[in-house]
């Protein structure tokens, strides 16, 4: 027996319509490429979003193309996300931080018909013209007061909206309508795409609204660092408006100095983004020996938080929320808000928890298997291959067979690739990347569990542990390690300090110091090309192989 409500399909243009009715006075406020902040409320920018719709469909985009957007987080880019999804077409995020090789893949991949950029990054798409689709349209994301002096053929945003209607009849479309489209970085091989439809993202944003709901309610203004180029800025283009939270885009100043600023005069009170920028805004806190005045709530994720960059910024009053996901789960999968059993803890309970991955989020099942691909207890202690499964969880990769072939497992379960714990009250905690696990004579060594306690020494700014190849133990620990301001820390008093933590056969044989980490296009540490560096490098005791 069927039930008998009503079915209307999800759509993710009823959000901005929302939005405009019930959070009308919820505002958009960028930093914008031409200088200056601007200031847009929901209601306004559904008008816009409207004006765009129509535009992009008479430059002839129909349902299922793809429009791709080279641009960082402002009030057009986020108008994009609803007019291109709204006619039924693709809205096509393209990381900018990807290598030349890639950015010509992707585009060609996903077979884009126009790309929307904003003018710092006209250059690159200038040098790369040649090699992109001949009748790959380009649309600069200015007005014609800022239109900028270029050799290749574009079309310009503002006067593409000039005079269009600003209502749009949106089409009812199959609620498993492509919608969106981003594709992984491509640590290994190609990259990949995940094609995200009108029902999965919607979902997604009612499933992260219910489980961040400190940052996610109609007080709320919101920064998202995380980029909108960046797996959808883990929803926050859906839920924030859902919500009737303010988004305040910091544009493309994204050092702490900047950060702390435009979050101190706009009145932030949270702030989404991943570790690696949080560390310079927590440098920034503390030479001015404040938080900026309304900040309290920070979500971090994209890798790891080490669990010093937790304390400090719970010290200093603000409520962290440690969140993990994949491009491949929209991506949010977890979040992590504490348990009421937590309640009464001591700080450093507290913050252990916080360090963990969180609780799974409603809407995605977790699941650890062994090596045999048979299911492992939640029972805290018990390490296995991280699988997941969900409603914005993705089923296959956009046209990639072979690479969907290998992502699920018998039962249809896309697996991660990380390494994991969970307990019995659900918390999640990733203790490394399998590829990322150092084996020892046997024995595995978590090179995350390492970077923790190494990122408490006052004077390590970032650090990364990798393998390294040895002729008795298979594999060893090298701490590389970026020094702070204040110079770089003595090896054996590092060592020491991670010897009071770990067995001595975990404890890194070196440590090496470097000007800077490399980064991937997420900002992760790129332990890849920290292998690739340090290929020739031999242990003390090792010198001989």
């Amino acid at each position: 027996m069927r039930g008998t409500m009503m079915h209307r399909p999800l759509a993710i243009s009823e959000i901005i319509e929302y939005a405009a009715e019930v959070h009308p006075t919820g505002e958009l406020v960028s930093v914008r490429t031409e200088g200056d902040i601007h200031r847009q409320t929901y209601k306004a920018t559904l008008g816009r979003v409207s004006q765009l719709a129509h535009a992009v469909k008479a430059m002839g985009v129909g349902v299922g193309d793809r429009v791709a957007t080279l641009a960082w987080n402002g009030y057009r880019h986020f108008e994009l996300y609803y007019a291109i999804s709204g006619i039924g077409a693709v809205c096509h995020t393209i990381n900018p931080r990807l290598s030349a090789e890639q950015f010509i893949y992707i585009v060609s991949h996903a077979a884009d018909t126009i790309i929307f950029v904003d003018t710092t990054f006209l250059p690159l798409v200038a040098k790369l013209r040649d090699h992109l689709p001949a009748d790959l349209k380009v649309v600069v994301m200015t007005d014609e007061a800022h239109a900028p002096d270029t050799s290749i053929v574009y079309d310009l945003y503002e006067p593409l909206l000039a005079g269009k209607d600003e209502r749009f009849p949106w089409p009812e479309l199959p609620e498993d309508t492509a919608a969106g489209l981003c594709y992984t970085s491509g640590t290994t091989g190609d990259p990949k795409g995940a094609l995200y439809s009108h029902r999965s993202s919607v979902l997604h944003a009612l499933f992260v609204s219910i489980s961040i709901p400190n940052s996610l309610h109609e007080r709320s203004r919101i920064l998202p660092v995380v980029p909108l180029f960046h797996v959808n800025a883990w929803g926050l283009p859906y839920a924030a408006p859902m919500t009737g939270a303010s988004l305040i885009f910091p544009g493309a100043a994204l050092d702490g100095s900047s950060l702390f600023d435009l979050m101190d005069t706009e009145g932030v009170t949270a702030a989404w983004g991943v570790p690696t920028v949080w560390l310079g805004l927590q440098g920034e806190m503390a030479k001015r020996g404040r938080m900026p005045a309304a900040f309290k709530d920070l979500v971090v994720g994209g890798s790891a938080a080490p669990r010093p960059l937790i304390e400090a910024f719970e010290k200093m009053g603000a409520e962290v929320c440690h969140a993990w996901g994949m491009t491949e789960m929209s991506p949010v999968g977890t979040h992590g808000n504490l348990s009421r059993t937590m309640d009464d803890a001591p700080f450093d309970e507290r913050i252990d928890a916080k360090a963990k991955q969180g609780r799974r989020m409603f809407g995605c099942d977790l699941k650890i298997v062994d090596e045999d691909g048979e299911r492992l207890p939640h029972d805290g202690t018990s390490v296995g291959e991280l699988f997941v499964r969900g409603n914005a969880v993705i089923s296959g990769y956009f046209n990639n067979d072979e690479a969907s072939a290998a992502a699920f497992d018998g039962d249809n379960w896309f697996g991660t690739g990380d390494v994991a714990t969970i307990d019995e009250e659900g918390f999640l905690t990733i203790t490394d990347r399998a590829k990322d696990l150092i084996k020892s004579g046997g024995e595995w060594i978590s090179s995350l569990d390492l970077e923790s306690v190494a990122m408490a020494h006052p004077k390590v700014a970032n650090c990364a542990v990798i393998a390294i190849p040895h002729s008795k133990w298979d594999e060893r620990p090298l701490l590389v390690v970026m020094p702070s301001a204040d110079g770089a820390p003595d090896k054996d008093e590092l060592k020491d300090m991670i010897a009071a933590k770990f067995a001595k056969w975990q404890v890194p044989d070196d440590v090496a110091f470097v000007d800077a980490l490399p980064l991937t296009a997420t900002g992760k540490v790129s332990k890849r090309t920290l292998r690739a560096q340090f290929a020739d490098f031999r242990m003390p005791d090792d010198q001989a192989a």
